[in-house]
């Protein structure tokens, strides 16, 4: 019954809370289920996300997709395969698609690098289910509003609509693996949509 769900997206597309909807919903039919976020879910994941989002913190791109997948990876080991061998369904916050992303298309990192180090971070783990929220950049920056401890959210509108561009290229890549929705609907429309691709997909593994 395991199962790995990951959700993309730029700024305020509405992760958090698709992610814990998505949770309460398997709550409700005591199915086993874990809900944790990147970079963060461990002590060590935790620490670089206050590092790489410090305002004023001068981080080379390249040392970003680095310490990225250093709390990726402890994550991986620590967290995520675990519960997944034991028959749980894993929620996550961003995953290495957000590397991609945020720092290949972002930053404009080599791709294939990024792709390389990712392969690294992840330990071969690769998401049953992808979830995008594509949310035009305004829109999402102006949800967010203004956070003064986000390195990310005070980047330029050209760096963000790279990265937007970046999920969109990823989905279409691998459409069986991504499910691609209007972050501007209702959260409740969003939220049956989900549910009825992730019930469809608990239904075919049982």
């Amino acid at each position: 019954m395991s199962l790995f769900i990951t959700f993309e997206g730029g700024e305020g597309c509405g992760k958090t809370t698709q992610g814990e909807l998505l949770e309460q919903r398997l709550k409700e039919l005591v199915l086993p289920c874990l809900l944790t976020l990147e970079p963060g879910g461990t002590s060590l994941g935790d620490e670089i996300n206050a590092l790489v989002k410090k305002p004023g913190m001068e981080i080379d791109p390249l040392a970003e997709a680095l310490l990225f997948n250093a709390s990726r990876i402890q994550l991986v080991k620590k967290i995520i395969k675990p519960a997944l061998e034991k028959g749980v369904i894993v929620i996550s916050s961003r995953y290495a698609d957000s590397t991609t992303a945020y720092q290949g298309y972002g930053r404009e990192l080599d791709l294939k690098l990024v792709k390389d180090i990712n392969k690294l971070g992840t330990d071969g783990l690769m998401p049953n289910l992808t979830i995008l929220l594509d949310v035009p950049v305004e829109i999402g920056l102006k949800r967010k509003g203004k956070l003064d401890d986000d390195r990310f959210h005070s980047l330029g509108l050209d760096f963000h609509r790279r990265v937007r561009e970046g999920f969109l290229k990823l989905a279409k890549a691998e459409p069986k693996r991504w499910l691609v929705i209007d972050g501007t609907k209702h959260k409740d429309e969003i939220s049956g949509i989900i549910w009825n691709k992730v019930r469809a997909l608990l239904s075919g593994r049982k």
